[in-house]
């Protein structure tokens, strides 16, 4: 805000005394007020305006006295907000401040005191995260659910959003919660995984929001004499690097986080982490609250009245699913909520005591694959405490064709309808820089549609309701409605087209007409073709003419060539 010097005055001199303080208080004209404090402590300069008001955000830029960490605010604490001129109407005066409730300078600035040690915790907090946690990326197996999207690459490196990978999410969760220790474990075509991790996160890990001393690194499965055989799961693939988190746990590691790659979904796991360590729990399971509809398509638990779980069923239905249904409520739901939400699912994302992780992968289960369908359930059979942990945000499981296209379409959406933001410049999600221009649209129309980085779409084209990735080209009088087109790896010169047979760049042909469907990376769509799905095709394996179809939505395989007039 534009604070006067005398408000400056009022909110920083720590050396202002207890009647100097009611004298300016006098003068302003404060009031006293009912309403829930709050503290502000600002200064300003003359290059930038930006305040920092506890609960709220501002739009400019500003130095800040203390930290600025959302949370709920104390009853103790002052809020200093528009002052009101005489007579009770506002003054009018931008950012003129006004204690709500006439307070002592001792008591303000004791509140202050209370906060700045709460937001020191808060801190602290975030640097026992970065000592005692190891995130471990689970990277799956060989995506065949995701198929043709993984045909070259990684499951993790699966572009999402127009601009962002797969892996960008759990990552992005792991910083932001001050988690700056993170392996990804996967075993199929790492190459694009691998380049995607070594450029995006470690300049922020190692010396960024999450700290120092961070990294992020793949790895690939691995034969040796000891382990001859690829990873055979989840577990097994903990199993086979515990040698290495082992090394880990020497320099302070206390708990690992176990997260999945194909997952959309924004979470503080430091509250997670939290609550595992002061339950005291060996293994805590992240849980989402689910309606009946819902339910059977998880693996489902029941907990007692204190969040322990005593019960799993995968997948259950008719009534073994109904003798799933728990009391939410213990975990944090308000009763309507609990009422429409009787079940609880596993997101498939844990935090395990290092010392649980190893006796049950290495002495109890040491022939388990999975954590969800084994390595748990059997932990809870030898009497482990195992907790439930409440996510009540959006999560949604996008390792299939259908989901992972809905998913990229409903980034589209606004307002109440969008489910999911990449624009949140609090918790934001981080990914690669590539240093790529802004997209140009040539006297086209766009609507209702996400356009990443570097794109050209030439005139008369028109883009409704879909994803466009990076580098995409568009020409002209194309129509693309509901499509999620991946974009491309690099820019081609003409020089370089014409080194290859037929001679087609790379992008969308004039004329051409795309509706739901996914274009893969670098395909080469030629002029006046038509990839509606004609016919209303749901399943269809067509790789040799560079397409499949999976539950209706045709996907165009990566650098694929479709000739001038095809009709899919």
């Amino acid at each position: 805000g534009h604070h006067t010097n005398a408000d400056q005055t009022l909110i920083n001199r720590t050396s202002a005394t207890s009647a100097e303080l009611k004298k300016k208080k006098r003068e302003r004209g404060q009031t006293e007020s009912n309403n829930q404090p709050f503290i502000m402590v600002t200064t300003s300069t003359t290059t930038s305006r930006r305040s920092v008001v506890r609960g709220t955000s501002s739009s400019s830029s500003g130095r800040t006295l203390g930290m600025t960490h959302r949370r709920p605010v104390g009853r103790s604490q002052v809020f200093c907000r528009a002052q009101a001129g005489p007579g009770g109407e506002n003054s009018g005066r931008r950012g003129q401040p006004t204690a709500r409730k006439a307070v002592s300078v001792e008591e303000s600035f004791g509140a202050f005191a209370n906060d700045v040690m709460e937001d020191s915790a808060l801190m602290m907090n975030k640097t026992d995260m970065q000592k005692t946690v190891l995130g471990v990326i689970l990277g799956g197996g060989a995506g065949t659910r995701l198929y043709p999207l993984t045909k070259k690459r990684a499951k993790p490196a699966v572009p999402l959003g127009a601009n962002y990978r797969l892996i960008d999410i759990p990552v992005s969760n792991c910083i932001n919660s001050g988690i700056n220790k993170m392996y990804c474990l996967t075993q199929f075509n790492s190459a694009s995984l691998n380049r995607h991790m070594s450029q995006a996160y470690n300049s922020i890990v190692g010396g960024g929001p999450a700290g120092r001393g961070g990294f992020v690194e793949v790895l690939a499965a691995q034969q040796s004499p000891t382990n001859p055989e690829w990873f055979q799961g989840t577990a097994d693939a903990v199993r086979q690097y515990l040698w290495l988190f082992q090394a880990a746990e020497r320099d302070g590691i206390e708990n690992y986080l176990i997260l999945s790659g194909d997952h959309l979904y924004r979470m503080d796991y430091s509250d997670f982490v939290e609550k595992h360590v002061q339950s005291g729990a060996d293994i805590t399971v992240s849980a989402l609250p689910c309606d009946e509809k819902r339910a059977s398509a998880f693996g489902l638990m029941k907990i007692d009245d204190t969040g322990r779980i005593f019960e799993f069923s995968e997948k259950p239905e008719g009534d073994a699913l109904r003798q799933m249904r728990v009391d939410t409520t213990v975990l944090g739901l308000d009763e309507q909520r609990a009422e429409e939400m009787p079940y609880i699912a596993s997101m498939g994302i844990y935090v395990f005591k290092t010392s649980a992780m190893i006796e049950l992968l290495t002495k109890h289960f040491p022939e388990a694959n999975d954590f969800g369908s084994e390595v748990i359930p059997g932990a809870n059979s030898i009497g482990m405490k195992i907790q439930a942990f409440l996510f009540d945000g959006y999560w949604e499981d996008i390792g299939t064709i259908e989901a992972f296209y809905k998913s990229n379409l409903a980034l589209c959406e606004s307002g109440d309808k969008l489910k999911f933001s990449f624009y949140d410049h609090e918790f934001p999600i981080y990914t690669m820089s590539r240093f790529l221009p802004p997209s140009k649209m040539i006297d086209s129309e766009i609507e209702s549609s996400v356009i990443g980085d570097g794109c050209v779409i030439r005139h008369g084209s028109k883009v409704k309701n879909s994803v466009v990735g990076l580098r995409s080209l568009i020409g002209s009088n194309c129509v693309i409605e509901d499509a999620l087109i991946m974009g491309s790896d690099y820019y081609e010169t003409m020089e370089e087209c014409e080194l290859l047979p037929g001679c087609m760049p790379i992008g969308l042909g004039n004329g051409t007409v795309v509706k739901k469907c996914i274009i893969d990376k670098n395909a080469r769509i030629g002029h006046n073709c038509q990839i509606i799905n004609k016919d209303n095709v749901q399943e269809a394996m067509c790789e040799e003419e560079g397409y499949i179809i999976k539950d209706g939505i045709v996907v165009i395989i990566k650098d694929s060539i479709i000739p001038d007039g095809t009709i899919i």
